[in-house]
């Protein structure tokens, strides 16, 4: 059991901890997980009495945390000076064995640091990255990396697209994923020299490479898995974010203006697509475990959708797919 169980980190996040205790309890609800396989980490005082709120504690597991590190501190000061804090002992449960994934809303940075120090890499893996699962055309894309490595090498994006497609292969049964690199061009030999460079190496890499693709391309369906680096993914991600709301509300808007009667629930399929509380949380492959990062205003169905995410990633062994992946691939030059 405890290979596939959860740590929660319940102290992360804007609304922590009563939004990632209600998440909790709506991934039991929902049978997204039964209680066994979750493993609550923070102050145990604090969130057994915001359970008791919330109609009671089902039966939780606990991992007491005394410190917390907040949204706004900066990541490598604080993972130094709390070292008590809800991230690093969620981490710590994985690397000793007592849990298979963490799952966190709190700060990015910390989490992302916390996992590569104390949980290592997959072998072979030279750089972790973020990925995002987003269900924009009714086929899911998956889309990395996101913010992990902002100044990656042409060889972690090649990694990247070897664990993006592991990962579409283990969890979402796709045979044989489409890889495309975002650029300015579609056209070979297009971009920065990180690009172009990149280019030359997808094309030996052995993998399912179609070539370059544009920022528009992410709509059209053409690829599987998207290769960028984590500014620009961040820069996506967060675009795709806001987008959707934006879209509603200003459709709301002008069909109200034309006196078309329609509610907002007409266009909860399009909204949802591009909600970060449908994908719920960003996996950061290549960390020697399953850590999920969530947004950090996350409230009860994102969270819950995290908690999802992790199960599923556990489940279907994804590290392991992706270490014979990145083993596949060829030495970088």
């Amino acid at each position: 059991m405890a290979g596939s169980l959860i740590a929660l980190d319940v102290m992360g996040g804007d609304d922590a901890p009563k939004a990632t205790l209600e998440g909790a309890l709506s991934a039991l609800k929902n049978g997204i997980v039964p209680k066994e396989r979750l493993l609550l980490v923070g102050d145990e005082a604090r969130m057994k009495a915001e359970l008791a709120l919330l109609g009671g504690d089902p039966g939780f597991r606990f991992l007491h945390a005394s410190q917390v590190i907040e949204m706004g501190d900066s990541p490598a000061q604080a993972l130094r000076a709390k070292p008590d804090n809800s991230i690093l002992k969620c981490v710590g449960a994985v690397k000793q064995g007592h849990a298979g994934a963490v799952v966190g809303m709190g700060n990015t940075g910390a989490c992302v640091g916390a996992a590569t120090l104390g949980l290592g890499t997959i072998a072979g893996v030279r750089r972790p990255g973020i990925a995002v699962t987003l269900n924009l055309t009714g086929q899911p894309v998956t889309v990395l990396d996101m913010g992990a490595n902002i100044a990656p090498k042409a060889d972690h994006l090649v990694q990247y697209g070897a664990m993006g497609s592991a990962y579409m292969t283990a969890a979402l049964g796709l045979a044989k994923p489409r890889v495309g690199l975002l650029n300015v061009g579609e056209e070979k030999g297009k971009g920065t020299e990180l690009c172009k460079e990149a280019q030359e190496l997808f094309d030996g890499a052995g993998q399912n490479f179609v070539g370059n693709i544009e920022g528009g391309d992410i709509f059209r369906g053409v690829c599987d898995v998207v290769v960028t680096d984590g500014f620009t993914g961040n820069v996506v991600l967060k675009l795709l974010e806001q987008f959707a709301g934006m879209l509603t509300k200003r459709i709301l808007g002008e069909l109200g203006k034309a006196g078309v009667p329609v509610g907002e629930e007409a266009l909860g399929k399009l909204k949802a697509a591009l909600d970060y509380k449908s994908y719920g949380g960003a996996l950061l492959l290549g960390v020697d475990g399953v850590v999920v990062i969530g947004h950090g205003r996350s409230d009860a169905k994102a969270v819950a959708n995290a908690i999802g995410v992790a199960a599923r990633a556990l489940d279907a062994k994804v590290n392991e797919h992706i270490e014979r992946g990145i083993a596949a691939q060829p030495a970088p030059r």
